[in-house]
């Protein structure tokens, strides 16, 4: 009985070897023969692919950085005399234009200060009438003074007077030219008191013309800050601030590098400056000059800070905003471009597939330089005339044959290996 057992054993040990070598036979039969008739399918397979050649192009020398918007001017609104606010005018965020009437502030104190000084003019120019008529009236009795003296003293040299009798003459006519220089005198007080008054009056006048204050600029006024009923001081807070929005200012930085080429072109002419507050790289582009670049470098950043003015008549662009800008220095004319979609990313870099005579692609690493619509430029890796895909690269692979037409809308960005 132990050796029919220890038999049985024996042959069944068997017989599981036996299976298990014709299972690997047969797994590695299969795999060897999976793999040819897969790569061999994969060579044969033919992508249908969309195509564009590369193309000359002029296109523009540009900068492109993120501004922000300035206005052209900003003015705070004070009061220059103390009172009430009376009247307000507009309301807030209206657009105002110059001397555009914005507020009053009561106005009879300053009336009844005009009132006084002109009263004072005329008080002083009376004066000034009443000395003349003096004058005139001693530099006469002066005259008939003096005739009287030297009458007097012709009589006394004749021995017909009295000695006494020819002084009292004399001293009379002096006392009258005293009288004379008197009279001159008060008018050249009286006049400098009419010199005062007037000063007085245009003063009171001026602060008389403060209780109405008036817009200086074109613009839009901000947040009213006092409202109508309180009293204001002289100078002290702004009642509301005005932005001049048209034409209007762009502020930017570019790097240092580039001051050399800004300053080169803005010796040539008027350089462009394009602005939209649009993230969309296809939106609207408001359009100005560059007509400032800054005295100094920023030594923090590297940068040098630019103005561009624009006139901005349709308001697009607000102060505080950011936007991104565009400065146009040149034109580039015979640059090598490509629609956008052909430009692929890998591991080590960009690059696109070429088209070969035998309808298969090669993939060609290239350097890029700026965008240009729906286009980029190539500089470096293509020449003009050359074929790219544009749509269908996500099943290509360097040496892959393709059939032009039926590409897939998009095509693929494929990471190359």
């Amino acid at each position: 009985m132990t050796n029919r057992s220890s038999g049985s054993v024996s042959r069944r040990r068997i017989l599981g070897c036996v299976v298990l070598a014709c299972a690997g036979l047969a797994l590695t039969g299969c795999t060897g023969s999976s793999a040819p008739a897969a790569a061999g399918k994969k060579g044969d397979q033919v992508v249908p692919v969309n195509i564009a050649t590369a193309s000359l192009r002029t296109v523009p020398v540009e900068i492109e950085v993120i501004g922000n918007v300035e206005a052209y001017s900003t003015i705070g609104v004070k009061a220059q005399v103390g009172g009430e606010l009376v009247t307000v005018h507009f309301q807030e965020g209206d657009t105002v234009k110059k001397g555009d009437l914005l507020f009053n502030i009561d106005r009879r104190p300053f009336d009844a200060m005009v009132s006084q000084a002109q009263a004072n003019l005329s008080r002083d120019t009376a004066q000034l009438s009443q000395a003349k008529a003096n004058l005139a009236r001693d530099v006469a009795a002066q005259k008939y003074s003096q005739a009287q003296a030297q009458r007097y003293q012709n009589l006394f040299k004749q021995g017909i007077i009295s000695q006494d009798q020819s002084e009292q003459y004399t001293a009379d006519a002096d006392s009258k030219s005293e009288a004379v220089k008197a009279d001159q005198a008060a008018i050249q007080s009286s006049q400098a008191a009419i010199e005062a008054d007037k000063a007085t009056l245009e003063n009171a006048q001026i602060q008389l013309s403060y209780t109405t204050i008036r817009s200086p600029i074109d613009g839009r006024t901000g947040n009213l800050m006092v409202k109508q009923g309180n009293v204001v001081k002289a100078n002290d807070i702004d009642l509301v601030t005005i932005n001049q929005l048209s034409p209007i200012y762009v502020t930017f930085s570019v790097p240092e590098a580039q001051l050399g080429d800004v300053k080169r072109y803005m010796a040539a002419g008027k350089v462009k400056v394009m602005a939209s507050p649009d993230k969309d790289p296809g939106a609207k582009l408001e359009r100005g000059v560059l007509t400032f670049v800054d005295n100094a470098v920023d030594m923090t950043t590297g940068t040098i800070k630019l103005k561009g003015t624009f006139t901005n008549e349709d308001r697009r662009l607000w102060p505080g905003q950011f936007v991104r800008v565009v400065v146009l220095l040149t034109q580039r004319p015979d640059a090598v471009v490509v629609p956008t979609q052909a430009v692929q990313t890998g591991q080590d870099g960009v690059f696109v597939y070429v088209v070969k005579e035998n309808n298969t692609v090669d993939s060609r690493p290239v350097v890029l330089g700026s965008r240009v619509d729906q286009d980029v430029v190539i500089e470096k890796g293509l020449e003009q005339g050359e074929k790219v895909v544009t749509e269908g690269t996500l099943r290509l692979v360097p040496g892959s044959r393709i059939r032009v037409g039926g590409g897939p809308g998009g095509g693929g960005r494929k990471k190359k290996g």
